[in-house]
């Protein structure tokens, strides 16, 4: 798979993912936007990917957003009306093109697989949007977070703030949003926002890529049913919940796959478990 901002490999039902500008700090720059979710959805063709863990390169995680994503749009021109009227639009244009930014780390909410985020250094402004939109996230002992849009004048506007605040106390979050203030790794876990910290980088990988290994382990159906009633549960009123996951079983649940797993617990072996179809692309990524 051949794009700019990634390295991407698959090995034991595991697909890695790895932000390889580490000269740039990992900034997000244009072709970031349409890449990663072109990643995903490749990915999600895949049916031996059961997990992705997705990590970075150089000191830091990523330095959040290339200021480059936000300039251009209008053709040059010495027309005065012309000018004007790309005055009037600049608005909407700017609004699309959040649009689009936002739709690019949904993509990993939304993915069937779990996605666990391995943190080195910072993840800065956009690199909070981009992590609270993975299943788990991980840190190693030198791993910071910033919603650092604030010291530059902006608004977080990517998906920091509805889901952080569904992770961490809205205290906290309201504390980062508005000083802009570097959250260590060591805070981080205190308050539930990263699962565990490592020592170093290369602890890190270990570890999180350990974890992955134990999902993969688990019947793949079961997994993408936990992601998607969780994902539901957290957005959902309680009753609203309990219906949708009673709906869910009465057309998913299966038999064999309870079967094996449980003959595999008992035999100590891994379970030979169905893998996810190949997910149907949408007519519009077909075109």
């Amino acid at each position: 798979m051949n794009t700019t901002c990634f390295d991407v490999s698959i090995a034991g039902h595991i697909a890695h993912i790895v932000l390889n500008r580490p000269e740039k700090r990992n900034s997000m720059i244009p072709a970031f936007w349409d890449e990663l979710p072109q990643v995903i959805s490749a990915l999600e063709q895949d049916d031996s990917v059961r997990v992705i863990v997705l990590s970075s390169t150089g000191p830091h995680f990523t330095a959040g957003i290339d200021t480059a994503v936000f300039a251009g749009g209008s053709e040059a021109t010495d027309d005065p009306r012309e000018l004007e009227h790309q005055r009037r639009r600049h608005g909407a244009r700017f609004y699309d093109n959040v649009l689009r930014m936002q739709r690019t780390f949904t993509c990993l909410e939304e993915c069937r697989v779990p996605v666990l985020a391995a943190i080195q250094g910072g993840a800065i402004g956009g690199g909070v949007d981009l992590i609270t939109a993975c299943d788990m996230r991980y840190m190693s002992k030198d791993g910071f977070l910033t919603i650092f849009e604030v010291n530059i004048g902006m608004t977080a506007d990517v998906g920091t703030f509805p889901r952080i605040t569904k992770l961490i106390p809205e205290g906290i979050a309201r504390e980062l949003a508005y000083t802009g203030r570097r959250m260590d790794a060591d805070e981080a876990k205190s308050i539930g926002l990263v699962n565990a910290v490592f020592d170093t980088h290369e602890a890190l990988l270990e570890g999180v890529m350990g974890i992955a290994r134990e999902i993969t382990k688990k019947a793949p159906i079961a997994v993408y049913g936990s992601k998607r009633l969780i994902n539901y549960s957290r957005d959902h009123s309680t009753a609203d919940s309990l219906d949708y996951i009673s709906i869910w079983n009465a057309s998913m649940l299966n038999h064999g796959e309870i079967q094996e797993a449980m003959k595999a617990n008992g035999e100590r072996r891994e379970g030979d478990f169905a893998s996810l179809p190949p997910k149907k692309l949408k007519m519009s990524e077909t075109v």
